[in-house]
């Protein structure tokens, strides 16, 4: 097995800290808060465009009749390309400065915006597609049919299944500061869905690896959105270390 090239990501230096001693809320790097807040700005400006374009497809379109199907339908794929993209970036946002799950209300609103702006591109358009009395049925069923099918594909990909909190990263890091001795520092590669403890771990030091990423967990979950621990790793290095699944209970409690 050759050896790998080991890429480091960032310029942020690991820093050891005691284990068991409790961990505050992950904070953000001043750094990730500004990229966050940049991709905000820029998945808003998508999304106003794309509202925009829904505009124009209802009352320079959709209200002028004879209806232009063929112009119809292209300002419906351009608009759910630009309801994609404001949910890709935002998505992206919410990885670099993620949400508190303590405020219920903020936490389901900055995870889910991204299907809420996909549906709204999408739903005064559909409804008045399915009312227009200048379109025949045929008509209705066809571009019906198509905006339908983009507004359940821009909510779909406006959601976020496993979105992504403070309380998740702050215990994420936890556990692998308690698993190196006070050091937030994992790897992983391009094509994993883990991240890793150990670069020679046999999960990701494979023939086919070409290059090994390092970072912190955030880095790994901002830049890949990896949310687990190989198992491999974490077994390999409670045995190193001769600990239990209670040993590692005060090492993720929060302190407030």
């Amino acid at each position: 097995m050759t050896q790998k090239k080991i890429t480091r990501v960032g310029g942020d230096e690991e820093t050891p800290v005691t284990p068991t001693q409790g961990r505050t809320p992950f904070v953000p790097t001043p750094e990730s808060k500004g990229k966050a807040k940049q991709l905000r700005l820029f998945a808003i400006l998508a999304w106003v465009v794309a509202i925009a374009v829904q505009a124009y497809a209802i009352f320079g379109v959709l209200f002028k009749p004879p209806v232009n199907m063929t112009l119809l339908i292209i300002l419906i794929v351009i608009d759910l390309g630009l309801a994609i993209l404001g949910s890709t970036l935002w998505k992206k946002a919410n990885r670099l400065d993620p949400a508190s799950e303590k405020d219920k209300v903020k936490f389901f609103l900055q995870n889910q915006l991204g299907a809420i702006m996909g549906v709204l591109a999408f739903l005064p358009l559909v409804i008045l597609i399915f009312t227009n009395k200048d379109l025949s049925g045929k008509q209705k069923g066809l571009v019906g049919s198509i905006a339908v099918v983009a507004l359940l594909i821009a909510g779909i990909a406006g959601a976020d299944f496993n979105p992504p909190s403070v309380e998740q990263y702050t215990e994420q890091t936890a556990e692998v500061e308690a698993l190196t001795e006070g050091f937030n520092h994992v790897y992983w590669t391009k094509s994993g869905s883990v991240y890793h403890i150990y670069s020679d771990c046999h999960h990701i030091n494979r023939d086919v690896t070409t290059e090994i990423f390092e970072g912190t967990v955030a880095q790994a979950r901002e830049l890949k959105n990896i949310t687990e621990l190989c198992k491999t790793c974490r077994s390999r290095a409670m045995t190193e270390k001769n600990l239990t699944e209670a040993d590692l209970v005060p090492a993720i409690t929060i302190t407030e």
